[in-house]
């Protein structure tokens, strides 16, 4: 079992479980579906809006942010950075519909 240190100044304690920032983003929309996309690879992902965003979106001026465990966090920035290099394109996943109208 690991115990716990005391965290004194200098001495950061890094638990795997505790949550760290992977991305901050302008909208919950957009940062719910990173989250999806962490938890479909296997990873443990949040949604945390600092302030008032919640529930006013306007005022919303720090962004939103997506957290992971710390154990998952470099999975994690790789997959964003995958997505990033690499992101899906639209045109290919919307082929063939609508193509055929019904008989």
């Amino acid at each position: 079992m690991k115990r716990k240190q005391p965290n004194f100044p200098g001495t950061s304690f890094e638990d795997e479980s505790e949550p760290v920032c992977v991305a901050v983003v302008t909208s919950r929309a957009e940062a719910e579906l990173i989250v999806g996309m962490l938890r479909s690879g296997g990873l443990r992902a949040a949604v945390s809006e600092q302030g008032a965003g919640g529930r006013h979106p306007e005022l919303q001026l720090q962004g939103v942010q997506v957290l992971v465990a710390r154990a998952d966090e470099a999975e994690a920035r790789e997959c964003l950075a995958d997505i990033k290099n690499n992101p899906p394109d639209i045109e290919d996943a919307h082929e063939g519909v609508g193509d055929n109208p019904p008989d």
